[in-house]
């Protein structure tokens, strides 16, 4: 009897102990990683722009999508990343580029989003005017090369795409992108979000502080308002073309965070 005692306490004591490891490694255990990195371009521009940051996230093993925004209307772009969202097969990390902030602010909220990185983009609050935060600070130089034709659809001028847009890439490769530049339906400049995710998922904001587009200032007071961890680039607007390592570097800092 006595033996059987201690043979019982002895089986219990073990059923304990591994009870409890079984705890502590749960409690140990990583969260999921991000795997999924979805890319979304802004405005005078389409998902080529992404080109140069493509290969350097994918060589790091992430499953990389670059959305083509039809840039008709915001509605229309959200849209179209939700339909890349749902194709994605777990957590992702958000990734905007100029007026692609707006739009991931937006559709950011999906479940699936671990994460938002602005890319010298827009990040408006909830229901904000954009154009009127714009107004606070210096008018950029490339808004004097907008051009609207008289159905509507806006477009930079060769000058203002080469010197104030992509002021930083030599003047040929500048002309090659402005001669994929998509066109701007006039409802993005009257839209407005109704959320703004980056108030409830990490995000992370690279200035460009030679920007002629979107005032650097207007920049900085965006990623301070939101709390992003942010770094500097010294680019012109388009620093996912003229800067693509220090730009992929910091979507891989963020992809590598535990998802939410």
């Amino acid at each position: 009897m006595f033996s059987k005692r201690i043979f019982s306490s002895a089986i219990a004591g073990v059923a304990a102990c591994l009870m409890c490891s079984g705890a502590i490694a749960q409690e140990g255990a990583k969260a999921p990683a991000i795997h999924n990195i979805v890319l979304v371009h802004g405005l005078y521009a389409d998902g080529s722009s992404w080109g140069k940051v493509i290969p350097l996230l994918q060589a790091k093993g992430f499953h990389v999508t670059a959305v083509q925004n039809p840039t008709t209307s915001f509605q229309a772009d959200v849209d179209a990343v939700k339909r890349a969202l749902a194709q994605q097969d777990g957590p992702t990390l958000l990734v905007g580029h100029s007026y692609g902030g707006m739009v991931i602010s937006q559709a950011g909220d999906d479940p699936k989003v671990s994460g938002l990185v602005y890319i010298a983009a827009r990040a408006p609050e909830a229901g904000e005017d954009y154009p009127a935060l714009t107004h606070k600070f210096p008018a950029a130089p490339a808004s004097a090369g907008l051009q609207w034709s008289s159905d509507g659809y806006g477009l930079l001028s060769e000058q203002a795409f080469v010197k104030d847009f992509a002021g930083d890439l030599p003047p040929a490769e500048a002309r090659a992108y402005y001669a994929v530049q998509q066109p701007m339906g006039k409802p993005i400049t009257m839209a407005k979000t109704t959320v703004a995710a980056w108030r409830d998922k990490p995000t992370w904001y690279a200035v460009s502080s030679e920007d002629r587009t979107i005032n650097p200032d207007l920049e900085r007071f965006m990623a301070k308002r939101m709390g992003a961890y942010t770094i500097e680039i010294p680019s012109s607007h388009v620093s996912l073309l003229s800067h693509p390592k220090q730009v992929a570097d910091l979507i891989l800092e963020a992809a590598e965070q535990p998802a939410q």
